[in-house]
């Protein structure tokens, strides 16, 4: 081998394959990225790098990557597109922009994005929409990604803390990771796990899945899905009957613990662990080790997420930090505080400006989840997305005719042909991307050709405890990709709208995010970062961000609302317990959406380095269950649901890593290297048999994707199909070449 070349130049930048926005040091040669690395002064990563940071170049220079504004020629889903410039793509968003609103009203134009991380485009684009008068922002995983915690620690203490952002792993003495998998999903949170645990600290895993991080755990609870809220219970009733919390704290800091004792007073350790398929004694053992070894750090994510009753599995992990006194003390779970005078995006997207308070209730799903997305909601205002879906398809209770969004949603979102089905209903549909994605493919009439992470400037702070960084452009954009920034600012010229802000520029807002900083994003692109000292206990001085300015263990908004100030224990709809007519056809437990660290949601399919390390979805079922089914290792099967017509094909791995009798589905799993048919598309996406009907959890209209049932079954014909043969074994093994 030979000398790799030297660069010409070395720029600090920040990754945004995903959001936990590392450090990187990209090497240019001949105005090409040749190399990245991480950084290692940077204090988000330390040096290291996923593989999604560090296969950026090939995501960079693609062949297939969208270069030029592309217009639809024919029907949608006909594949047949004709290149036009920027001018004339721009003057056909900005005129539907503008029939819409004078044909409709402005709240029949929707505004969004699917799957990827997105920072400064997600506050100009809804700036820009309010502006137009219309308050519907849309994603695809609003009603159970991060806003179930946002809205669940809110409620409790007033601001987010028991994400990826909150959690002090390094200073813990006891790690309580509930729900996710920082091995893929937050690889830098793991590192600091992983050094806690060096020092001794002690880690709990709570997941229905044996991950890589229940693994390297002391305990492990493999819960039945769906079945969180009641081992939350569990814990607080040993927690509050044995005395084990911060009694000072709760005294002086907490509202409601008396109610919260009388609640939690039938859940004994014999009832959960038989609700939960666990020991009673791992009940009471997790208990005691997270309310003893402190300091100690609550870690919850998407498996807490994904059910009828997520927000209040959410408020229980999040009493459980506050009674045992782990808030905003070093080692348990931090309050940020971003250095002085910054504008975090968080607060940019929950800032309220023009709208009336009508205007707002008209988003979908205000009027039935007021807090999650009505006017006076406590987290981002977004629109409940199932609800965006079927008004699309209704008109009811007024007609969505256009949308303009970033990146894929069609293979984020359930029950993917109704999604299809009203996407292709509107009169206008643009997508921006970095590929002809489904979603572009199948259902827009303008693409547009966005720049990567490596080609923008951007302020990075979302995911971020104390400090701020810049991501600044590496190199300029290939062919004619534009940042999205760029776009929206051109739009609102377009449209004769103004922002909220003084921006009319992507310099402008980045500026304006860190004048009150008394420094320029020039300044800051010459720093690695702006880091502002750790405080803690700050809420002895500004009190909680709650009505009551303490933990609301007993939440009185809550109550206003007619939801259950306490927080309860709610069993999915269609599980073995509630279902049990289903169970002779439907016998098996359906758990998806675990993360591959390759893999951004939909994303990341075409790159060969990734592909590479997950090439094809497995079906994860225990040994004893496949051989009830008759199904072999490596066999392809079907899958079906109850609520829903169809099928999907994945292939067999027989695992110990999920429970007899349970069994795990990747997500957003398409192809991009085929050139297949409607029918193809959903082959083997989970999402085209998971419905997103009612019911839903009532507070923020989470659809339950873990703890559903399903039938699992061999390809007993063994029908060929696209790439599969006659066996029902992939044709090209790998089904990508990843030779480059």
């Amino acid at each position: 081998m030979g000398t790799p070349p030297q660069p010409d130049r070395i720029v600090r930048t920040i990754c945004g394959s995903c959001h936990c926005e590392c450090g990187v040091l990209a090497h240019v040669k001949d105005e090409k990225v040749v190399k990245i690395e991480g950084d290692p002064d940077h204090p988000q990563n330390r040096g290291m790098m996923c593989p999604k940071g560090m296969a950026a170049t090939q995501l960079l220079y693609h062949p297939e990557r969208l270069q030029y504004p592309l217009r639809r020629k024919a029907k949608r889903g006909e594949g047949a597109w004709e290149r036009i410039s920027w001018d004339d793509a721009l003057d056909i968003l900005a005129s539907h922009y503008l029939r819409i609103r004078e044909q409709y009203g402005p709240e029949a134009f929707v505004w969004g994005w699917g799957d990827g991380p997105r920072g400064g485009e997600i506050v100009l684009n809804r700036d820009l929409l309010e502006s137009y008068g219309s308050p519907n922002v849309f994603h695809s995983d609003a009603h159970y990604c991060y806003q179930p915690v946002m809205i669940g620690n809110g409620l409790t203490f007033g601001t987010f803390i028991t994400s990826e952002v909150g959690p002090d792993y390094q200073n813990s003495r006891c790690i309580f990771l509930w729900g996710g998998n920082p091995v893929h999903s937050h690889p830098t949170r793991l590192r600091d796990i992983m050094e806690a645990k060096a020092k001794g600290a002690k880690i709990i895993v709570v997941d229905p899945r044996f991950t890589d991080m229940a693994a390297k755990a002391d305990m492990f609870l493999q819960v039945r899905p769906g079945t969180d809220d009641a081992l939350g219970l569990g814990l607080l009733h040993i927690i509050i009957n044995e005395e084990l919390y911060d009694k000072e704290f709760v005294r002086d800091w907490c509202i409601g613990f008396e109610k919260l004792r009388e609640r939690v007073r039938d859940y004994q350790p014999d009832r959960v662990a038989d609700i939960c398929r666990l020991s009673p004694d791992d009940v009471i053992e997790a208990a005691r080790t997270y309310a003893v070894f402190k300091p100690a750090s609550m870690h919850t994510r998407m498996g807490l997420q994904m059910s009828t009753n997520s927000v209040q599995t959410i408020r229980i992990a999040s009493i459980l930090t506050a009674i045992t006194g782990n808030i905003d003390i070093p080692g348990g779970n931090l309050i940020r505080n971003h250095p002085k005078g910054f504008r975090s995006l968080t607060d940019l997207r929950t800032a309220h400006r023009v709208l009336r308070e009508e205007t707002e209730n008209l988003r979908p799903g205000a009027k039935d989840y007021p807090l999650y997305y009505g006017a006076k909601a406590i987290t981002f205002r977004d629109c409940h997305p199932p609800s965006v879906i079927k008004q699309v398809l209704t008109g009811r209770p007024y007609p969505i005719k256009g949308m303009s969004m970033v990146n894929d949603l069609l293979m984020c979102l359930e029950n993917s042909r109704e999604t299809l089905e009203a996407l292709r209903s509107l009169d206008f549909f643009c997508q921006a991307d970095f590929f002809m994605t489904p979603t572009a493919q199948y259902a827009a009439d303008l693409v547009l050709p966005a720049a990567t992470w490596l080609e923008c400037d951007e302020i990075c702070d979302v995911f971020y405890i104390n400090f701020v960084s810049a991501r600044q452009r590496v190199v300029e954009p290939v062919g004619e990709c534009r940042d999205e920034k760029e776009i929206v600012c051109e739009l609102s010229e377009r449209i004769g709208v103004p922002f909220t802000t003084p921006v009319k520029t992507p310099e402008d807002y980045n500026n304006y995010r860190i004048e009150g900083m008394g420094v320029s994003f020039d300044d800051l692109r010459s720093r690695t970062c702006i880091m502002e000292p750790m405080q803690y206990k700050k809420y002895e001085q500004t009190g909680f961000n709650t009505p009551s300015g303490k933990v609301e263990l007993y939440c009185a908004l809550m109550a206003e609302y007619g939801y259950d100030p306490l927080p309860n224990y709610a069993e999915n709809p269609e599980s073995p317990v509630n279902s049990p007519e289903l169970l002779s056809d439907y016998p098996l437990i359906l758990i998806t959406g675990g993360r591959h660290i390759a893999f951004y949601h939909s994303s990341n399919r075409q790159i060969p380095w990734l592909r590479e390390l997950n090439p094809e979805p497995l079906l994860e079922i225990h040994p004893e269950t496949a051989a009830e089914l008759g199904i072999r290792e490596g066999e392809c099967v079907y899958i079906e649901t109850p609520r829903m017509e169809g099928r999907v094909r994945l292939k067999a791995d027989l695992t110990l890593s999920v429970a007899s009798g349970v069994v795990h589905a990747p997500s957003h799993w398409w192809y991009p290297e085929r050139n297949f048919s409607e029918g193809d598309l959903f082959e083997s996406s989970i999402n085209a048999i998971l419905d997103n009907d009612p019911p839903y959890d009532p507070i923020s209209g989470a659809t339950p994707l873990r703890g559903r049932l399903c039938r699992v079954y061999p390809i007993n014909s063994r029908e060929s199909s696209g790439e599969f043969d006659a066996t029902g074994e992939m044709v090209n093994g790998s089904i990508l070449d990843i030779s480059s």
